[in-house]
């Protein structure tokens, strides 16, 4: 590997584990509405 391809492969791993948090954070987010849809009025 180059120098450029592994700067390019440490910034394509950076983004990707923020878009797993981000990920992550909407799956928590989604969960919960739906516990709180599912909970009779």
């Amino acid at each position: 590997m180059q120098v450029g391809e592994v700067k390019r492969l440490r910034e394509l791993e950076a983004e990707n584990g923020k878009l797993k948090r981000l990920l992550a954070d909407r799956l928590i987010e989604i969960d919960t509405m739906q516990e709180l849809l599912a909970k009779k009025w």
